[in-house]
């Protein structure tokens, strides 16, 4: 286990690292999950092993601190991964981020682009979305009051989400849980599709095939992104379908730049 300090505040986020080749290959989870749980099957299959791989756990999550004065907005996300990047002397990394996790790989690759030659998205979120309660994600999750959601929302999230997320869920800090879930929701200005579209670096959407076509698919795909459906998964594909996820993984992070 690695670990770096990423705040004023000496708060630390921690990865598991494979050794390997260079560029670097970061792994990145969604909202309340944690990357070598999600991501260290992929890593290590023999379509994508042999690169040096950082599977990081997101500040709030796993096994990083879970400060309760840091705002867990995507901006601040993204510059606390700057901070394990540049701590662990990586540039010019391949980001895979899954879920949440790929919103924060889209801002870190506009604020921060020298650490970032490739993004490969996982069914990532680009834009905002309602708050809705009752809903078994994070919408749900941000529907509460924070307060609310500390004291006791947390449980009747618990019982939502099911025990396979609730797995790594529960490791998560309850108010970096929420913060997360209410900043991702809200997304960012410009949207996290607005910044995709203007990045200037390889990238690959992968989405299940069985959720139907990506919305706005036609305009990623002008703007050179690929959008990949993978058969038999539902939103955690590297989970859901190994092979799958590995074959179209492989492809992506192979594939030259598509002109836009």
């Amino acid at each position: 286990m690695r670990t770096a300090v990423v705040t004023p505040e000496g708060d630390r986020m921690r990865w598991v690292e494979f050794p390997g080749r260079e560029p670097a290959r970061v792994y990145v989870h969604g909202l309340g999950a944690t990357s070598a749980a999600y991501f260290a099957e992929a890593a290590v299959h023999p379509l994508l092993a042999g690169r040096r791989s950082l599977l990081v756990d997101l500040l709030g999550h796993g096994i990083s601190d879970r400060p309760t004065g840091f705002d867990y907005t995507l901006e601040s996300h993204a510059d606390a991964l700057a901070e394990v990047l540049t701590a662990a002397g990586v540039t010019g990394a391949e980001l895979v981020a899954h879920s949440m996790g790929g919103s924060v790989a889209v801002v870190l690759a506009d604020r921060h682009p020298h650490l970032v030659s490739r993004l490969l998205l996982v069914d990532a979120n680009l834009d905002p979305v309602p708050f809705r309660p009752g809903h078994a994600g994070g919408s749900g999750i941000a529907a509460y009051a924070e307060d609310d959601f500390v004291a006791g929302g947390w449980q009747e999230v618990a019982d939502r989400v099911g025990p396979h997320w609730w797995a790594t869920m529960r490791l998560a800090g309850r108010e970096a849980l929420h913060r997360s879930a209410v900043q991702l929701a809200r997304g960012t200005d410009p949207t996290m599709r607005q910044i995709l579209l203007g990045l200037d670096v390889p990238r690959t959407y992968l989405l299940p095939a069985a959720g139907g076509p990506l919305a706005g698919a036609d305009e990623l795909a002008a703007a050179g992104v690929r959008v990949v459906a993978v058969p038999a998964c539902g939103h955690n594909i590297m989970l859901d379908n190994p092979e799958g996820f590995a074959r179209a993984a492989a492809e992506a992070l192979a594939a030259p730049a598509v002109s836009s």
